[in-house]
């Protein structure tokens, strides 16, 4: 049984993660703590009020972007629905009962999130089926989800064109640090989905499966993350679940990932340094979004990104922090069994990569 990384944090926070020798850390076996009163002091800030303009270096917003309309997509710009598969529709679990992410689901989850289990241990089934896809959604999603405009107004489209726009960052970037980027799909599906790693619910949340490289979305987790986890919502925050995902795909094909399968929990482990790499090639991407060209057009994907897209970026990062889950769930803060790192942490370490957009300075491990 091959490991599923949910990015919640393993929840959601999934993606790639592992710790690559890029560059400067926060020290030798280090990490933020949880209670430190100030941003990474290798950022050359102090301030816990994130400013989203400040600090050395321009401003990765464009002028005059403080506020007005939420992130902004080329209305012109051609999407490709061949980075997603689109498998919803058809998830039931046995006996015709439909499982979503009700509190039964969320009190599996934290189980699993806190506990290090594997989703066989959560009662999911094994297996390594591919998943469902038919050709009527698959057909449905290309006719919906044609241009930037569908993305600006459809959010299932906006999440395509996400996905579309992390793969241009990393297809650019990645050959730098490595060998060359291998695309990895996203596959949307409600209820249960099989996977290489075996069978998983929506109450899981959004993860990585780095058996068949694929991400997999419950697009209504997006609305979850502000009704249950008290997000402060908006469509960037949906974006940073993305990101932060093909993050662990990432740290798959950098063959770090794996480092955090030791069994290990707390504010140190494995675990956390990879979720929190996962958050910091989240925001790298972010810096980068509005000038990466699209493989379509050769222009930029997303047009604009607003403060209050990053603010609601690294609201959902604090969010899935181990502390804030801990104490809305469980009524108490538990150090020693995080998996995610705590919510000051996860915003940290967006807010790196963002306000520096350089991959080097997410290097949690050292």
């Amino acid at each position: 049984m091959r490991q599923l990384y949910r990015g919640r944090a393993t929840a959601f926070p999934a993606g790639p993660r592992a710790g690559t020798p890029f560059g400067p850390s926060p020290g030798p076996g280090r990490i933020p703590r949880s209670d430190a009163p100030h941003a990474p002091t290798r950022c050359g800030r102090t301030s816990m009020k994130w400013p989203i303009r400040g600090g050395s270096g321009p401003s990765p917003l464009r002028d005059g972007a403080e506020g007005g309309a939420p992130v902004q997509f080329d209305d012109d710009a051609r999407l490709d629905t061949g980075e997603v598969q689109d498998a919803r529709g058809g998830g039931r679990m046995p006996g015709g009962k439909a499982v979503g992410g009700g509190l039964a689901g969320i009190v599996v989850l934290l189980l699993g999130l806190f506990l290090g289990v594997g989703p066989d241990n959560l009662g999911l089934s094994s297996g390594n089926e591919e998943p469902g896809t038919t050709a009527s959604s698959a057909a449905q999603i290309q006719e919906d989800c044609r241009t930037g405009q569908d993305a600006n107004a459809r959010a299932d489209c906006r999440t395509v064109a996400v996905v579309n726009s992390v793969q241009d960052y990393w297809s650019r970037a990645f050959p730098r640090q490595r060998s060359g980027y291998s695309p990895a799909p996203t596959v949307f599906f409600t209820n249960r989905v099989s996977t290489a790693c075996g069978a998983a619910t929506s109450s899981v949340g959004p993860f990585y499966c780095p058996g068949d490289r694929k991400v997999y979305l419950d697009l209504g987790f997006f609305d979850e993350l502000r009704s249950t986890y008290g997000s402060s919502g908006g469509p960037f925050a949906g974006a940073y679940v993305v990101a932060h995902e093909y993050g662990h795909h990432i740290q798959n094909l950098e063959g770090t990932l794996k480092r955090s399968q030791d069994g290990r929990t707390g504010q140190n482990s494995n675990a956390v340094r990879v979720e929190l790499q996962a958050d910091c090639y989240a925001g790298v991407w972010a810096k980068h979004a509005t000038t990466t060209p699209s493989e379509t057009t050769g222009r930029p994907l997303i047009t604009e990104l607003t403060d209050q897209d990053i603010k609601d970026g690294l609201d959902a990062a604090a969010a899935v922090g181990d502390d804030r889950i801990q104490e809305r769930f469980q009524g108490r803060v538990n150090p020693e069994s995080w998996t995610h790192g705590s919510a000051k942490q996860r915003q940290q370490w967006f807010y790196e990569g963002f306000s520096t957009g350089d991959v080097a300075r997410c290097d949690t491990f050292r």
